[in-house]
């Protein structure tokens, strides 16, 4: 079984089925009986709308467990759905993580998915997984770099003959993204906002490059108003929105830089060539291979289906798992 803990989503892939479950990682718990209610599509409906005693919250931040206990149940709710309810199987896990992670939290990770029901966990890193979901030639010995913007990551890799050569790990992605909205609408706006809503509009007026047709892109939004203090509908544009991401999208540009400057010549000459890939779901937001190239000098390629890269590579690995055995930086069994 594969799977890709991300911040934001989990994804599932079992071995001869393909992906089996695509579901927020989000999870409500009854503080009373400290019992799970929901997890997945259903908890993340609960976010921002629960009553005192109950809690929606996302055990993942910046890409690493924050909440042990939490992510233990959702995980163990993800293994038994992909086992479509039986409890018999213990299943061989590949987890994709991003890949600046400490050893504490790479330990974090394996306990919490031994915990769930798992024989052997097995770790990879996410650009890594992420570049073999994409179709790169990642077994060669040419290079081939990958940017991977995830909820709460951004993996920036080079990689040659089953290993990564260069990368850096940035923990500002999707989430900080829609932070900036959501402080945006306060400061400018006066608008207080939620996450879900701040979410609405980076896919539907986001963008990171200017288009001729961004003024025609509007939207209504519906908050808090903060001097009134009662609900308020307020109309923004898509280059309001673009600027109010400048800051962290820069963080991810100069992310991109410092990696090419320390990419060998004979790699980065390949790089030139092929050009940059993009996945996670941060791929999405419109014009962003568009900045990418235009700050780097690069063709930057969006991967077929980015949000799917990781979980495909992680079962891609499972499928030859003799032959990429060197792609693991971690690994641990039940006792």
């Amino acid at each position: 079984m594969g799977m890709d803990l991300g911040t934001a989503n989990t994804l599932v892939y079992v071995s001869g089925k393909g992906i089996v479950l695509a579901e927020p990682s989000v999870v409500a718990i009854d503080q009373k009986t400290k019992m799970p209610l929901a997890v997945g599509v259903e908890a993340k409906k609960m976010l921002g709308r629960t009553p005192g005693d109950v809690i929606a919250l996302r055990p993942l931040r910046d890409g690493v467990i924050a909440d042990f206990d939490t992510a233990e149940v959702m995980l163990k709710h993800f293994i038994q759905r992909a086992n479509e309810g039986s409890n018999v199987i213990r299943p061989r896990l590949v987890i994709g993580i991003p890949s600046g992670v400490t050893a504490v939290e790479r330990r974090a990770v394996m306990d919490a998915a031994l915990q769930a029901g798992a024989s052997e966990v097995f770790l990879i890193d996410e650009p890594i997984a992420a570049a073999i979901g994409a179709g790169l030639p990642v077994s060669e010995p040419t290079g081939s770099m990958i940017i991977d913007i995830g909820g709460g990551t951004t993996e920036v890799a080079v990689m040659s003959l089953q290993g990564s050569v260069i990368s850096e790990s940035v923990r500002i992605a999707g989430d900080e993204l829609s932070d900036s909205i959501v402080n945006y609408m306060k400061k400018v706006h006066n608008l207080v906002i939620g996450e879900r809503t701040a979410e609405e509009i980076k896919i539907q007026v986001g963008s990171a490059y200017p288009t001729p047709e961004d003024n025609d892109v509007i939207m209504e939004v519906r908050g808090l108003h903060l001097l009134s203090g009662l609900p308020r509908t307020v109309t923004i544009k898509g280059p309001e929105i673009r600027e109010s991401m400048s800051e962290p999208l820069s963080v991810i540009i100069e992310a991109v830089k410092r990696t090419l400057e320390r990419t060998p010549p004979e790699l980065a000459s390949d790089i030139i060539d092929r050009g940059i890939m993009l996945a996670g779901g941060g791929a999405l937001l419109r014009g962003i291979d568009t900045l990418i190239s235009h700050e780097t000098g690069i063709v930057t390629h969006i991967a077929n289906d980015p949000l799917t890269c990781v979980v495909l590579g992680t079962g891609k690995v499972l499928e030859n798992f003799k032959t990429m055995d060197r792609v693991f930086s971690g690994r641990s069994r039940s006792l």
